[in-house]
């Protein structure tokens, strides 16, 4: 654990810019964790502001990768990345951290009431505007059966919320964020049956307006995305709507069926996802 005591931070630009959009630019991205093998090899797309694309493929395919180093969680070895036409390590920091909101499959909440987690995002937020995001995340049911409503400290005394239900929660502090870029890992992967409409009804709110870049396996969430870029082995194998992939038969439409007859399945098997 020491080890990271001594990680380098990130550089931090004196006379940082402005982007003029909030369009997303890869250009030749290349990043390795371990120096041998590339999670993202020589990756260059463009991403038009307003638009909802999707992160698609296998496992280690590079999906998460990308989207961390478009959030700046670590910078690539090789390439740029761009949002609005400047490059984000000419982005002032606190600016990036307000342009670019991720909401993670399995998202944390602190021991603290409802209303404080929800303003982590926007510390300034009135109690009026938290309230307004937590209605507009699908959290009112959730609301209501608390004991002292959005005031209730979440973890004690036994008030526990499930996966889904801090998921809504989560998407409610990323609406009150209000940030021009939303980027969602898996962010209905531990959404029960009964939470997962509500959760995809406070993503569908969260993401008007927005530029979005989602990565899924559930493919029926991505089906109406502007464009599916589908990643293998760290570069992008395929790219274009759906039904565009679907026409090529390649990896794409191989995925599709396979995801139908696992869907299928679980109906006809009686099993849940």
């Amino acid at each position: 654990m020491t080890r990271y005591l001594y990680i380098e931070p990130l550089s931090e630009t004196q006379d940082g810019k402005i982007p003029s959009d909030n369009s997303v630019t890869l250009k030749n991205v290349t990043y390795s964790y371990d120096g041998e093998k590339n999670a993202l090899d020589g990756v260059s797309l463009t991403i038009n502001a307003g638009q909802t694309v999707a992160l698609v493929g296998p496992s280690g395919g590079g999906k998460t990768t990308l989207a961390s180093i478009v959030s700046r969680f670590f910078d690539p070895q090789e390439g740029r990345v761009l949002i609005g036409g400047v490059d984000i390590k000419e982005i002032p920091k606190e600016l990036l951290m307000n342009t670019v909101s991720f909401v993670f499959q399995s998202s944390r909440l602190v021991k603290d009431t409802v209303l404080e987690n929800v303003r982590l995002s926007n510390p300034q937020a009135t109690r009026e505007e938290a309230i307004n995001a937590l209605n507009a995340a699908q959290c009112a049911d959730i609301i209501e059966k608390l004991p002292n409503s959005i005031d209730t400290v979440i973890g004690a005394d036994g008030v526990y919320l499930s996966g889904g239900e801090q998921q809504r929660i989560a998407i409610a502090r990323a609406i009150l964020k209000n940030a021009p870029i939303i980027i969602l890992d898996e962010a209905t992967a531990f959404a029960d049956p009964d939470n997962e409409q509500k959760v995809q009804a406070a993503l569908s709110k969260l993401s008007e307006g927005k530029t979005v870049i989602m990565i899924a396996h559930r493919l029926s969430t991505v089906a109406n995305a502007d464009c599916i870029y589908v990643l293998a082995d760290g570069k992008i194998a395929e790219s274009g709507t759906r039904d565009e992939l679907i026409e090529k038969n390649g990896i794409f439409t191989k995925m599709w069926n396979d995801y139908n007859k696992s869907v299928e399945w679980r109906i006809g098997g009686g099993q849940n996802d």
